[in-house]
């Protein structure tokens, strides 16, 4: 089982979409100038059933998702349990052992794996396409009837406190979560998706199948396949095998409002031979109107190694062997951060460089050269993501469960080539603000006031 930790198997196309709305009626084409057919159905007791047909692939991925996540835990002391579940559904159930469940999937020649990310829960599989009943009936009976065995949830919180130990050990995963909890203060979204060692220690059977019983609802379920696969038999599937699952009320989110005033920064000292550092700065929800532009922001900014601080921090000024940047965008609330592991003696440096050179982007118009750049290095990139079966199936889940919508790859294209110059600068200009700037570093000693000014004066 792998959990999101920041980022997910779907986070570089989360950032892409453009969205619409999916129509409530019968089974629908929704692209029709594609190879790949994306339909989508609704079942009396709410249960959400997508597909999307690639029969040139021998493969089926299928993938059973709750709408779930870290930011739905609304009490500090439900911390972790979203991501506990995940694991637990993997231990069995009244016909299967921990086992049974691997030996029903790689029996058949699939794998199987899940993750947990903050506004949703997905557990997938991938085999040969004729064998996707076989997948749907060992994913179901976890997702229906799993046992929670209380000897298997003190072994999985054992498990569980390794992981988090593993994040505190590596500086570059434990500063990314040291930044949601500055930037996303005082709400679930600031909150680690594994939980805390502590706080797992005080969630019990009766709490994990508390929650487990309120969001795992058909309203929150959405069953979902891509690859070698027929809308009508997956249809057909998802009503024989999710008759089990009860009925409920869609999931509703707490949403995010910044108090922020003022750049924050978190140091945070650790004896390492490198200091690792995160720019965490705030933008905008997932269905913005300038969703394009953001996304042509992270990659001119630093996604590749033609972006413009490998270019300048590393390549130019040779202050980092690690510097990129990655953006994340939720129902409300988004965020763009810059990531770099330097010299403790040039933290400072480097963060004046990063600021004067964002403010350089945004003061001066992008070249059409490089324009096309990035827009092609975005399209390219889509393009060869959705070749695989487990990418349209994760990309897919994360539009529909987003609130229903979706935009085919050519909607994608066309908003990302009518972005401009212009567009970007003005976004630019707009998210460059102290206030929207939180940094954490982890690694020796950081003067966090002077980190702070430098920040505060960039504006």
């Amino acid at each position: 089982m792998k959990s999101v930790i920041k980022s997910g198997p779907g986070r570089l196309l989360r950032t892409l979409l453009s969205y619409k709305k999916v129509s409530k009626a019968s089974p629908k084409l929704l692209s029709a100038k594609v190879k790949t057919l994306y339909q989508t159905s609704i079942l009396p007791n709410g249960i959400t059933v997508a597909s999307a047909s690639m029969p040139q692939m021998a493969s089926v991925c299928l993938g059973i998702w709750a709408k779930t996540g870290s930011r739905y835990e609304s009490l500090p002391d439900q911390n972790g349990v979203s991501h506990f579940i995940e694991h637990l559904l993997f231990k069995g159930t009244p016909t299967r052992s921990a086992l049974k469940i691997s030996e029903d999937i790689e029996g058949i020649g699939g794998t199987s794996n899940a993750f947990t990310a903050e506004e949703n829960t997905c557990y997938f599989a991938r085999s040969r396409g004729a064998h996707l009943e076989q997948l749907m009936d060992v994913q179901m009976d976890m997702y229906c009837h799993s046992v929670f065995n209380p000897e298997e949830i003190r072994k999985e919180r054992e498990i569980i406190c390794e992981e988090i130990d593993m994040i505190y050990d590596q500086p570059s995963q434990y500063v990314q979560e040291l930044l949601n909890t500055l930037q996303w203060r005082d709400h679930p979204l600031g909150r680690p998706i594994t939980g805390t060692e502590k706080g797992l220690q005080k969630i019990h059977r009766k709490n994990i199948l508390q929650y487990f019983q309120q969001h795992y609802v058909a309203n929150n379920t959405w069953i979902i396949a891509a690859g070698n696969v027929s809308h009508e038999k997956l249809v057909r599937l998802a009503r024989k095998y999710s008759k089990h699952i009860p009925t409920g009320p869609l999931n509703q989110y707490i949403p995010f409002v910044s108090q922020q005033k003022e750049a924050q920064v978190l140091c945070v000292e650790r004896d390492v031979d490198q200091t690792q550092f995160a720019l965490g700065i705030r933008t905008f929800a997932r269905f913005h109107p300038s969703r394009y532009a953001l996304r042509m922001i992270n990659t001119l900014v630093g996604e590749n190694s033609s972006s413009h601080l490998f270019q300048v921090i590393r390549e130019d000024e040779g202050l980092a062997y690690s510097i990129g940047s990655s953006s994340s965008a939720f129902y409300d609330i988004g965020d763009l951060v810059i990531s770099a592991g330097v010299d403790e003696n040039k933290v400072e440096k480097t963060v004046k460089i990063i600021l004067k050179e964002l403010k350089r982007l945004a003061e001066r118009p992008l070249s059409k050269e490089k324009l096309k750049h990035a827009q092609d290095y975005i399209i390219g990139q889509l393009e060869l993501s959705l070749e695989s079966t487990e990418n349209q199936m994760i990309w897919l889940g994360e539009q529909l469960l987003s609130g229903g919508r979706f935009a085919s790859p050519e909607t994608i294209k066309r908003g990302i080539c009518k972005t401009t110059a212009e567009e970007i600068q003005k976004i630019l200009q707009q998210i460059l603000s102290p206030e929207r700037y939180n940094m954490t570093i982890v690694g020796p000693h950081q003067n966090s006031d002077s980190l702070k000014n430098i920040l505060q004066k960039s504006a």
